[in-house]
């Protein structure tokens, strides 16, 4: 039996374990990216490793998230970020180039390369053939060092696609279809890889749509093959010499097969607040809209933003309605002015907002009180655009601008509009004058460092016993943005996590930090697929600064729990689920910890007097990091 393209990238880069699904694996990482609002932290991380030069084949900080100078922390950071790359060996990507998955997947993406983003939306260059894993902070950090990414081995579904998109049918449909057949949870421990006669028919930009929102099906990442449609976008951006042709065996095989017939796709739109509330536009369409937003890592390439210039021109956006649009990167910006499209955007009475994050994150052009707000983001959770009662419905950039021009939720098919078609071009704007390249005399260069600027926290070796109280119980879905929020006010708090720390679950309990200091720590109990979402490990970082212990549920999202164990937070789950009914908050809680080796334990419920039985998912070399107090203090203790 053959093997598949994920297996094929994977061996290539294999350090340690097999490929069997669900087995530890270890793999050598020849990329990483960070992005500011996760960089800072990930380079404070890098520093204390004492390392003097980055060991990866390439390592590019951006700038995309905090861009609100609305005080000195954002640029202090920023600042930071320049000079410690300049340094280190990192190449810098300035404020204003754009959002890093798109500007990476233009400008240093390599098909068959392994990539690791401190962003949960890394996958984006599987459009051109990468696995691409978006991890915490401190797992860049230690991949820049040299140590290789631990996971365990995902299954491979393989998503077949057949037919071709119809007209104002687009990538964007794909993905959501596959949300609203799949959900939330459906992805956690897969790698999702494309094939089928349908894939020809879709280009680079289109199937990074695919690969990035992935990312909501929790899947570890998802790949395209590198083809013919990869080598004419590689030689458009002027990097034809890195191309190969990479693909699965004719007689591959994979643990899952999902078909997808493209010509019956239509309009698909997901309702807030959770990206899996996937329907039909026609059956929501007629709901009056305030605002449109279209941009993010998502969609806002140069098909993106053509596509809706060529829907706007000659049209005005509806008086109703607020039309933001965000270019994806300097050079999707430049070609679409070139191009007239700019003129066309503007004349309709669209805002151009900043080649960046943005809106995404809630870090300006935030929706109105109650508003309905269409988006072709890759997130809806309740309170992440800025406005905690907005509604955010997802949709495709077709969506976006027919909901632009009636004011309403529409199906662009009903506005009469000939079939456009966005031919991709065969050279792009090439200007890399805004990505710096590192020092080559890295003695001479000092490292800027504002006052916001704090001291890594760190974590004590885990005792034998655990004890402490339950500080909070929530229920299913728990997202990182629920347990460490974006936004213009808490972003610019990422170096700094003693500030940082007062704004855990602000949007759930803001007396949780509070509580938590004055317990003296202890623990959370959550449900299902708890931490989805971001990469953010301000999420258990914070935690960890405010003493929290253990966090039992019924099961983790991939990327927090990892980032939990990093920061020797012990993760833990139910054997029963039901037993989650037996804990409330305020409860005493006992955990004999001697025998973590992945058997079950007794956790103690001292106030109601029971015990239940609870283990947890983490491998031999997950209980050893967690053991000693984290990522950092384990890499240490080898070292010495």
């Amino acid at each position: 039996m053959g093997a598949n393209l994920t297996q094929k990238i994977i061996k290539e880069h294999m350090v340690s374990g097999s490929m069997e699904a669900g087995k530890p694996i270890s793999i050598r990482i020849a990329q990483t990216l960070t992005q500011d609002a996760t960089g800072t932290m990930a380079y404070l991380q890098f520093e204390a490793l004492g390392i003097p030069m980055v060991k990866t084949e390439l390592s590019v900080s951006y700038v995309d998230h905090n861009m609100l100078q609305t005080d000195f922390m954002n640029a202090d950071d920023h600042q930071f970020l320049q000079t410690l790359a300049s340094k280190f060996g990192i190449y810098f990507s300035r404020p204003g180039n754009g959002i890093c998955h798109q500007v990476h997947l233009e400008r240093f993406g390599v098909p068959g390369k392994t990539l690791l983003g401190s962003d949960s939306h890394t996958p984006t260059s599987g459009g051109i053939g990468m696995i691409a894993i978006g991890a915490g902070g401190l797992d860049v950090a230690l991949a820049m060092g040299g140590e290789p990414f631990n996971l365990n081995m995902p299954k491979v579904v393989n998503v077949k696609l057949a037919g071709r998109l119809q007209p104002f049918v687009s990538a964007k449909d794909i993905i959501l279809e596959l949300l609203r057949k799949l959900t939330v949870k459906g992805g956690v421990g897969k790698i999702f890889e494309y094939t089928g006669e349908g894939i020809k028919t879709l280009s680079v930009p289109e199937r990074a749509t695919i690969t990035n929102m992935g990312a909501e099906l929790g899947a570890t990442t998802s790949l395209f093959p590198s083809d013919e449609v990869t080598k004419a976008y590689l030689k458009a951006q002027g990097r034809e010499n890195i191309w190969k042709a990479l693909g699965p065996d004719p007689d591959a095989s994979y643990d899952e097969v999902i078909e997808i017939n493209l010509n019956e796709l239509e309009p698909l739109i997901a309702k807030p607040h959770m990206p899996d509330q996937v329907v039909k536009v026609r059956d929501v369409a007629g709901t009056p809209v305030q605002q449109v937003a279209i941009g993010s890592c998502t969609n806002s390439s140069y098909k993106d933003i053509m596509t809706v210039a060529a829907m706007l021109k000659g049209k005005s956006v509806h008086p109703s309605v607020s039309l933001g649009f965000s270019p994806g990167s300097r050079q999707v910006l430049n070609m679409i002015a070139q191009a007239g499209a700019m003129t066309d955007l503007i004349a309709s009475g669209a805002r151009l907002l900043e080649s960046a994050c943005g809106p995404c994150i809630g870090m300006g052009f935030a929706p109105p009180t109650g508003a309905v707000t269409i988006r072709t983001f890759n997130r809806n959770f309740e309170g992440r655009s800025g406005t905690k009662d907005a509604k955010v419905y997802l949709a495709s950039p077709e969506v976006a601008a027919a909901c632009a021009i009636t004011g309403k939720i529409t199906d662009p098919r009903d506005l009469g509009l000939k079939p456009i078609t966005i031919a991709m071009p065969e050279k792009f704007l090439i200007d890399d004058s805004m990505i710096i390249a590192p020092s080559k005399e890295p003695e001479k260069v000092e490292i800027l460092r504002g006052p916001n600027i704090k001291p890594l926290p760190t974590k004590n070796a885990m005792p034998d016993v655990l004890t402490g109280k339950v500080l909070i119980k929530v229920g299913d879905n728990i997202t990182t943005d629920h347990i460490m929020p974006a936004g213009a006010k808490v972003l610019p708090l990422r170096s700094n996590v003693p500030a940082i720390s007062e704004y855990v679950f602000e949007r759930v309990d803001n007396t949780f930090p509070k509580r938590a200091k004055e317990w003296g720590g202890g623990v959370i109990i959550g449900g299902t697929n708890y931490g989805q979402g971001s990469s953010r490990e301000h999420a258990a970082l914070a935690p960890m600064y405010l003493g929290v212990k253990a966090v039992i549920t019924k099961n983790f999202a991939r990327i927090h729990l990892a980032n939990l164990v990093n920061f020797g937070i012990l993760p833990l789950t139910f054997v029963n689920e039901g037993d989650y009914d037996l804990f409330e908050q305020g409860d005493e809680i006992e955990l004999n910890v001697k025998g973590l080796d992945g058997k079950t334990l007794m956790l103690r419920n001292k106030t109601k007097g029971k015990e239940v039985p609870v283990t947890t998912p983490l491998s031999p070399r997950d209980i050893e990091v967690v053991r000693a107090g984290g990522s950092l203090a384990h890499v240490k203790s080898r070292a010495k």
